[in-house]
């Protein structure tokens, strides 16, 4: 048997047309509405066409080319559309907005607010649900990272040592404060990079590579910056961490090691107001 992918993109065929939009192929699962103004220009029986499957306000298989906010497996950083005496109702980017039952949040949804979730199947009524109680769905299985490894970051929550992230949409990491140098917020999405995989299986990330790679990676941004700049860029050595934490989102220490790394190779010359680049 084959079946769609609920709560996923599918590629489907068009098997006929009607006033009101056409039919897909969704195999076992029977024919499948794409309303007219989601049909791209030119579509006809015998095409295929990319598609979001999901279920309508009668609870039957629709078809979308618009592309929600997450999609079932996702962790994503949504708004509350609406509540009703079932749960809050939340904004994906769809026509009919996502449910999230009150027993699975947290804390009190209200309209408005904005919340990190799961989206999931629920297994009981075959329907696409949120959570707030995303540590349910976190993976608890230590990753196999290498130090300095890049992944994709979505930020879950500010502690006392720093902020809880997502890493790779499947694992629990933490930022600590102390390698933060700009403004981050919940549900944030950015690069980061491994530092380590703890034994409880959660991981330290960072936001910039950590070494020789991070040096070489800030050298050729301050190098962008000073070409933007006229070639003078009036922070140097004595300039406060703060302000070259503000200013560039790194630490003291990476911005010295990247003047040193610039000057080594000739491209700037250190003055007592800053550093210039070299024709």
């Amino acid at each position: 048997m084959r079946h769609i992918q609920l709560g996923d993109y599918n590629t489907l065929t068009v098997v006929k047309t009607v006033d009101f939009g056409v039919y897909l192929d969704g195999y076992d699962d029977g024919e499948i509405l794409l309303p007219t103004r989601y049909v791209p220009d030119g579509v006809g029986v015998g095409d295929t066409i990319e598609v979001f499957i999901y279920l309508d306000q009668d609870e039957r298989l629709i078809a979308t080319t618009q592309r929600p906010l997450a999609k079932v497996g996702d962790f994503a950083y949504l708004e509350v559309a609406w509540v009703n005496q079932y749960g809050a109702f939340l904004d994906w980017g769809l026509m009919k907005d996502l449910f999230c039952p009150f027993r699975e949040q947290k804390r009190k949804m209200e309209k408005g607010m904005k919340h990190i979730v799961h989206v999931h199947l629920d297994p009981e009524s075959y329907r696409i649900v949120a959570s707030a109680k995303i540590e349910r769905f976190i993976d608890p299985d230590a990753p196999l990272y290498r130090h300095n490894e890049s992944v994709d970051l979505l930020i879950w929550q500010k502690t006392d040592m720093g902020f809880k992230v997502i890493v790779d949409n499947r694992y629990q990491g933490l930022i600590y404060k102390d390698q933060i140098f700009k403004s981050i917020y919940t549900g944030d999405r950015m690069k980061g990079y491994v530092n380590q995989v703890r034994p409880d299986g959660k991981i330290d990330v960072m936001l910039q590579p950590s070494g020789r790679q991070q040096t070489k990676d800030f050298a050729d941004a301050l190098l962008d910056y000073l070409i933007a700049h006229q070639g003078f860029c009036p922070y140097g050595d004595k300039t406060d961490a703060d302000v070259i934490s503000r200013v560039f989102s790194v630490s003291k220490k990476t911005f010295k090691r990247a003047i040193g790394d610039l000057y080594k190779r000739r491209i700037i010359q250190i003055e007592e107001k800053g550093i210039r680049l070299l024709q």
